[in-house]
């Protein structure tokens, strides 16, 4: 077993105000139906469990699970963090929700966050895990912003 971890930040403005990003971002059924690979979402206030499946790394694709503790600044700002890796919770991630007010009622959004993992690879294929992790990262994140954008879009249809 070795540890492996990846960074991402993006920011982007999104056309919908502040309260329906924040709706969105804090139903926890919703992020995992908009993010590729999460199968689900277990909610406990502040703990989220998330379950993902079929994670692509080298030479296999891995079910993960990732025990998150959720800090909420009302239409502003989640924090994540996770705690000791462990045979069952073989990832985690830290990082960050930013939402701020941007021109024309919409959103500024940041996401922050960089994911660490245990997994049953060799230290010595690190180059290749840390290109794969990179990979699904930009994926997830880029699924996910698509997936939000059409589920807002949606909501905002139906009101």
């Amino acid at each position: 077993m070795a540890t492996f971890s990846r960074s991402r930040r993006d920011t982007a403005d999104v056309p919908h105000p502040v309260d329906a990003v924040w709706e969105l971002l804090v139903d926890p059924d919703a992020v995992a139906r908009l993010t590729p690979m999460v199968a689900r979402i277990e909610a406990d206030g502040d703990q989220w469990l998330w379950c993902l499946q079929g994670v692509p790394l080298p030479g296999r694709a891995l079910d993960l699970s990732m025990l998150e503790t959720m800090s909420f600044t009302p239409q502003s700002r989640i924090d994540f963090t996770h705690g000791e890796l462990e045979r069952h919770l073989q990832a985690g991630a830290e990082g960050h929700y930013g939402l701020e007010p941007a021109s024309d009622d919409g959103t500024r959004l940041t996401i922050d966050l960089t994911i660490t993992a245990r997994l049953p690879i060799p230290g010595v294929a690190r180059p290749a895990v840390h290109t794969a992790m990179s990979q699904v990262l930009r994926h997830m994140g880029d699924r996910f912003a698509s997936n939000m954008l059409r589920e807002l879009d949606r909501r905002r249809s139906r009101s």
